[in-house]
């Protein structure tokens, strides 16, 4: 997945937990972060990483973000590996 594909895929996950008044504050208690944060981080991809991190932790969420927005189940962790941070690591 081309990187600029995973990012809206990301950004559309903030949204969607921005929204979530359940999720949300889970969110920025695990990380630390403020509402502030995820505004100012939106663009970042780094951040976004976090948020589809955050968000293929549990396949209920993934489940309620795809069913929300009519993705694919299998793309935020596809999108996840497109942005920095997730590469995959190799034990052989």
């Amino acid at each position: 997945m081309p990187p600029e594909q995973a990012e809206v895929i990301a950004i559309q996950a903030l949204g969607w937990l921005a929204g979530n008044d359940e999720l949300c504050p889970v969110f920025l208690g695990s990380t630390g972060g403020t509402v502030e944060e995820l505004r100012n981080r939106a663009t970042d991809p780094a951040f976004l990483a976090s948020v589809l991190e955050f968000i293929t932790m549990d396949d209920a969420w993934v489940v309620a973000f795809c069913d929300t927005v009519g993705l694919a189940y299998d793309l935020p962790l596809r999108a996840r590996y497109a942005l920095p941070g997730a590469e995959q690591v190799n034990w052989t």
